[in-house]
Parts: structure tokens; C-alpha cells; sequence
């Protein structure tokens, strides 16, 4: 039997398949998995993702520290309710969707749920393309509420960052919106375009052109696994919709800049285009030794997660977390980890704004 956290597995594909290879290996986890192919849950074992398999969600769920839901979209507030309903008082729950709204809306009142959607993914899906690095070094992203339990909260922050991968509180509705931009948004305009070339360029020939490497680049993702998007592009409908209508109102402010005639203009408003996308893109600079922040904090529902949405939204990130009750448990202290001292700084006059009292200590 490991010494490390029990962890519990509910779908076993590339995602649920790499927190157990990275869990098992990197924290010593005890890994127990379930889902709904009993030949899916054998392969995992075969491949070291699980230490074995479970015949039920409660029988998953017995004893663990943490449960993941790795199940699809459209089933999470489902396989989220088992598993609450399966798990003790002490045990954190969470998920690895790509949308996190509905599911928070639905679930956040249980003080074990934290949602959560790590940025990481694969060409090739399925347990057999499990991979202990897959999060390293990718952003996390997790959706306390004001209901979390914030010693819950640090226990899977700390279990994130042990798997390689980044955590940053964030709104869930937020996230939404964000992600219809930057992740739902593509497949929408890759399949739009796919279809528009379909179609304009067979009018007047039944043989298809051969197409350039710009136009492969923007359609890679064009159709891809219809039963995934069709679940993520439902719970997040609105804001994809907007999205969409957004980028609608763009094409055709660029059309009419295009139809003008103006070579200047349209050169600037390529090469601004090209500078947007350099700063999106670009890697994250070292931000320097890490500063340590000691809090006081009453104990009251909802208190770390105040505090880590609202670094979050600053963009200070937590690199570690540590909580220490008061013998009476009235009050405590928090210790947080952040890198370099600017971001150090933001993030004590962040808290300070919220009525608690901050020390700053030196680099580690």
C-alpha cells in the first residue's frame, strides 16, 4: 500500500489516464479507477495509471483523499453527484472539464466541490496516449466559491502543483467566457471555414484544389471529436455564441478595410494583428525568487477562496499554500508562495484591501 494520497479516478481516457500515471509516480498515490469499458480500466492498470480498477463510483471513492472526474461534459454533473454522494466529509471533489458554469452552478453548494480544467491535451485521445508529463507545466485552472472548504482547496492545489501543472483560482463563469475566446471559438471558425471552402471552391469544379499550409494550419482542429464539442459547445452556449458574433462583426469591419483599397491601412492592421498575437503568445518571464506571505485570517466559509480568486484576477499567481488553524479553530494563518517581489507586493496590497493583515518575508 502507497504512503502517498488515495486518489480515485472517474474515466479513464488520455486525461483521467495522466493524473493517475503522474499521481502513482510523482506523489506515491494509491490509484483507484472506474468507468464505464471494464477493458478501458484493465488497459489503464496494464499501462501503470492505476493500481487497480473499482466496479462502481462508490467503491472508487472509498477512502480517497481526492476524486477527479475526468467523464464527458455532458456527464459531469451526474458523475460529480455520485461521487459527492459516495464521499466522506473529508474528501475533495473535482473534474478536469473545459467548461465549468453549469457544473458549478449545479454542484458548488457542497463545500467538497472545486471545480477544476487543466489546459493540456494531446492529438491522440485515449488511455493509451497517457502521458505522466502531460501537465507539466501547464495551467490549471480551479473554481472555488464561497462555499469551498478552504483546507479542501489547499490539499488540491498542492495535489495540481505535485502533478507538474500550474493552478490559478478563477471565477467559473469567468473561465467560460474566456475560454470561448481563446479554445471554443477556433474549432467554430474552423469548421465555418472548412465548410465555406467546401463549397465556394467545388461551384464550378467537382475536383478539390489542393489547399496551403496556412489552410491546413487553421482547419486542424475542423470536425474534431463531434460528440465532445457538440457537449461543450451546449454548456457553454452563450458565450461561444457571443464569441462568434463578435468575430462576425470583425470580418466585416475587416472586409470593408479590405474592399477600400488602402495598402497602408491594411498593412498596419496586419502587423498589429502580428503584435496581439506576440504578446498572447509569448512564454512567461521568470519572475524571480519566491516571496512568502504570512495572513491572518478569521475562520469563515469562503475565506481562502476570496483570497485566491482575487490573486487570480490580479494574475498573481500561487506558487504553494499552506493553512494553519488556531488551536480553537476561530482564526488561523495562511501562508502563500508567490514569485519576484512586484508580484509579492500586488499581492499584499491585494489583501490587505480585504480587511486581513499580511507580513511579507524575504526569497526563498
Amino acid at each position: 500500500m502507497s504512503d502517498g494520497p488515495r486518489v480515485a479516478v472517474l474515466g479513464v481516457g488520455l486525461i483521467g489516464g495522466s493524473i493517475g500515471l503522474a499521481a502513482r509516480r510523482r506523489l506515491g498515490a494509491d490509484v483507484v479507477g472506474c468507468g464505464r469499458n471494464p477493458e478501458r480500466i484493465a488497459k489503464a492498470v496494464e499501462l501503470g495509471a492505476l493500481d487497480r480498477g473499482a466496479g462502481s463510483v462508490a467503491e472508487a471513492c472509498e477512502g480517497a483523499d481526492l476524486v477527479f472526474c475526468a467523464g464527458p461534459v455532458g456527464l459531469l454533473a451526474e458523475q460529480v453527484g455520485e461521487a459527492l454522494a459516495a464521499c466522506g466529509p473529508e474528501t475533495v471533489v473535482t473534474d478536469v472539464g473545459s467548461t465549468k458554469g453549469e457544473l458549478v452552478d449545479a454542484r458548488g453548494d457542497d463545500e467538497r466541490f472545486i471545480g477544476g480544467h487543466p489546459l493540456a491535451g494531446a492529438e491522440t485521445a485515449g488511455v493509451d496516449n497517457a502521458r505522466e508529463d502531460l501537465f507539466e507545466g501547464a495551467r490549471w485552472y480551479l473554481t472555488p466559491t464561497e462555499r469551498s472548504s478552504g483546507l479542501l482547496y489547499d490539499r488540491l492545489q498542492r495535489t495540481v502543483a505535485g502533478l507538474g501543472a500550474r493552478p490559478l483560482a478563477i471565477d467559473p463563469h469567468t473561465h467560460d467566457r474566456m475560454m470561448a475566446t481563446v479554445s471554443h471559438l477556433p474549432h467554430v471558425l474552423a469548421n465555418a471555414l472548412v465548410a465555406e471552402a467546401a463549397e465556394s471552391l467545388t461551384r464550378d469544379s467537382e475536383r478539390l484544389p489542393e489547399v496551403g499550409p496556412s489552410f491546413r494550419d487553421m482547419t486542424r482542429v475542423a470536425g474534431s471529436n463531434p460528440a465532445i464539442w457538440a457537449d461543450i459547445f451546449a454548456s457553454n452556449r452563450d458565450a461561444v455564441a457571443d464569441s462568434v458574433e463578435a468575430l462576425a462583426r470583425r470580418l466585416g469591419e475587416a472586409a470593408e478595410l479590405i474592399r477600400a483599397g488602402d495598402r497602408d491601412a491594411v498593412g498596419a492592421w496586419h502587423a498589429a494583428a502580428g503584435e496581439d498575437r506576440r504578446r498572447l503568445l509569448e512564454s512567461e518571464l521568470a519572475a524571480g525568487p519566491l516571496r512568502e506571505l504570512r495572513i491572518v485570517v478569521a475562520n469563515s466559509p469562503g475565506t481562502i477562496a476570496e483570497l485566491a480568486l482575487a490573486l487570480g484576477e490580479a494574475g498573481v499567481n500561487i506558487e504553494d499554500m499552506a493553512l494553519y488553524p488556531a488551536p480553537d479553530m476561530t482564526s488561523g494563518a495562511v501562508t502563500l508562495w508567490v514569485a519576484g517581489a512586484e508580484q509579492a507586493t500586488k499581492a499584499a496590497d491585494l489583501v490587505r484591501g480585504l480587511g486581513h493583515t499580511v507580513t511579507v518575508l524575504g526569497a526563498e
